[in-house]
Order: structure tokens, then C-alpha cells, then sequence
């Protein structure tokens, strides 16, 4: 397969300068090189938005800002326009795309109770989507890299705590993943399918950049969403069958998850606090300073998490230069899966 750096340079259609392959932008003119392509990607934009397809409408307009170059008038524009069909996608006409807090106490605690809202409805129907999105579930166990990181990471799993631990780690570290992935899609991204790598857990790589901190602050939460949702599936399937098999693996996956919140480096904590304001990150170190103070030394790996998160975000509210514009709802979700999380580690089960 020939590459741009391969492909011989072509004559500007306008001025007739030898125009590289790899070019945005004829050096000759300043005519757009890709000017057809990016006609067509704003038409497949505009008919997908006439129809309210959200998603489609932003696979066309990521195409068409890979094609301008990041400097252009274009570029702005188009950014943008993916600003705000996220915020469309999220919350629909219901919410406004307001990013920071509404003036006055009734106002304030209105569009608080409206995020707590959204919030809540995500985590009510988080794992009937997890059972429901069967068919997207099983899309990454379609790729050979995947199914085979996956065997090697369950083997080496196995031969620590036996096959029906090691297979529900796997697998609920599977649905975290998926759960990036299904956020990945959501708002037009492609992504790899989840690779796994033995005593790290796995993880998801873009093929496109995030041009929008709320959404990648969101995609950095799907994760942990989707992995709360597979905790309160094992925490049932315990409570159903009395096995406590299922209480331990969800018990230890609540760990993971909450290990991921830590707001530091490339987990996905660190993602959703790019868009918290500095009262917002330290209400999370508060409720973090709170949770682990209540939590049982004895529960040693959740303990150690919880201080970890707690000293991460204060100082993340104490020297990390909040955003200009912050987003409640990815507070609200950020401390309400903790407090969940935590909750599932309080859960009276030897871990193995």
C-alpha cells in the first residue's frame, strides 16, 4: 500500500504548482487542496444533522478537519460545530450547552439538580445497556489481537487465583474497555479495538485527535462507567445465586476502576479533570478525604487507592490551572463513581 510520502507531487488545478501529497494547502495560491472532498464531507454533515443522526454528522465533520489545516479559519469553524453536537448528543435539547455554573441560588441549584438528573439516569440504565449492547460487546472479541492478549492475560491470571476469577477479571476489565470504545463511536472517533496486557489491565488507543476537552473528559469516564455497570452485574449475579465468586470479582473490579479515577498521567481520572474548575476538584479531593477515612484499613488495596486519590486531586485543585470553561455533569459523574466504587470495595468479601 503506496503512502503520501510515495505518491508523486500533482500540479495544482488552479496556479500549477507541484503540490506534495502530503499537502493541505497548495504553496503556490493558498488554494485548499482537498476543497472537493471537503464540499463533500460538509453535505454528508448537513443531511446527517437535517435527520438528527448526531454521530454521522460528526464522522463527516472529523473527516473534513483532517483534510484543513490546524491553523485555518476552517479548522475553528468545524471545531467548533463538534463542540457543539457533543453536547447535543449528551444531553439533547433538555440542556443547554452551558458549561459553567448558572448565576443565582435558585438557578444554580436548578441546573444542579438537572446535571444530578442526567447523571442518575446514566447509571439506572448502565448495566441493562451493558446486557442489551451484546452485539457491540462482542465487536472487539473480533479482532485476533484482542482475543489473543486476552488468552495471554487469562492464563497468567489463572495460574494466580484460578479460572473463574481470572475469567470474571478479564471480562470485567474487557466491558471497561468497551465502554471507552462505545464513547470513542459516540461522539465519531475510531479506536482500536482494547489490547490487553497481564498485570496492567488493557487499554484503547484513538486513531483520531480529541479536539474538545468535555469530550475526551467524557470518553476518559465511559470506562469507569461501563466497568460500574459490570460491578453491579457480578455484585447481582452474587446476590442471586449466593456465589460469592461473583462478590469477589466485583469487588476487585470496583478496585480497578476506582484505581482508574486517580486523576494522574493517562488514567482516565486525569482526562475528567480537565474540564473541573478548582471548586469542583476540591469537592472530589473532599469526598476522596472522606471516603477513605471511612473506609476499613483492612480493605488495604481500596484504602491505598482512595489516599492516592485524594492526594492526586488536591493537588490537582491546588497547583493544576483549572479550565477557562468547566463541565458539572463530568464532576458529578467523576465523585458519583467513586462513591459508587468505594461502596462496592466496602462489599464483605475476602479478596483472593
Amino acid at each position: 500500500m503506496l503512502d503520501a510520502q510515495t505518491l508523486p507531487a500533482l500540479p495544482c488545478p488552479d496556479c500549477g504548482t507541484e503540490v506534495a501529497p502530503h499537502f493541505l494547502i497548495c504553496p503556490g495560491c493558498h488554494r485548499l487542496v482537498h476543497a472537493e472532498e471537503l464540499k463533500k464531507f460538509a453535505a454528508e454533515a448537513a443531511a446527517a444533522e437535517a435527520s438528527s443522526d448526531w454521530t454521522a454528522a460528526l464522522v463527516a465533520w472529523r473527516s473534513a478537519l483532517e483534510l484543513l489545516p490546524t491553523t485555518s479559519r476552517q479548522h475553528q469553524v468545524i471545531s467548533g460545530k463538534i463542540t457543539e453536537i457533543g453536547w447535543r448528543i449528551d444531553a439533547g435539547p433538555a440542556r443547554a450547552p452551558e458549561t459553567t455554573p448558572a448565576s443565582g441560588g435558585w438557578a444554580g441549584g436548578a441546573a444542579g439538580l438537572g446535571t444530578l438528573g442526567l447523571m442518575l439516569w446514566k447509571f439506572k440504565f448502565l448495566a441493562g445497556m451493558i446486557l442489551l449492547k451484546g452485539k457491540f460487546l462482542l465487536l472487539g472479541l473480533t479482532k485476533l489481537s484482542t482475543l489473543l492478549s486476552m488468552f495471554v492475560t487469562l492464563g497468567a491470571y489463572w495460574s494466580l487465583w484460578g479460572w473463574p476469577f481470572a475469567l470474571g477479571l478479564v471480562l470485567t476489565t474487557y466491558v471497561h474497555e468497551m465502554g471507552h470504545v462505545m464513547a470513542f463511536r459516540r461522539y465519531g472517533l475510531k479506536a482500536d479495538a482494547p489490547m490487553f496486557i497481564p498485570g496492567f489491565g488493557a487499554f484503547i488507543r484513538g486513531r483520531q485527535a480529541i479536539t474538545d476537552a468535555r469530550q475526551e473528559a467524557q470518553i476518559g469516564l465511559g470506562g469507569p462507567l461501563w466497568g460500574a455497570g459490570a460491578v453491579a452485574i457480578c455484585l447481582g449475579l452474587s446476590l442471586a445465586t449466593g456465589q460469592l465468586i461473583f462478590a469477589g470479582i466485583a469487588r476487585f473490579a470496583a478496585v480497578i476502576n476506582l484505581f482508574n479515577l486517580i486523576p494522574i498521567w493517562q488514567l482516565d481520572g486525569a482526562h475528567a479533570f480537565k474540564v473541573l474548575s478548582r471548586s469542583q476538584r476540591w469537592l472530589a479531593t473532599a469526598a476522596a478525604s472522606t471516603l477513605w477515612a471511612l473506609t476499613d484499613q483492612s480493605n488495604q488495596i481500596g484504602y491505598t487507592v482512595l489516599l492516592f486519590v485524594t492526594i492526586c486531586s488536591a493537588y490537582q485543585a491546588a497547583f493544576v490551572t483549572p479550565p477557562a470553561k468547566s463541565d458539572r455533569l463530568s464532576a458529578v459523574e467523576y465523585i458519583g463513581l467513586m462513591v459508587l466504587l468505594t461502596l462496592a470495595t466496602w462489599f464483605p468479601i475476602p479478596l483472593p
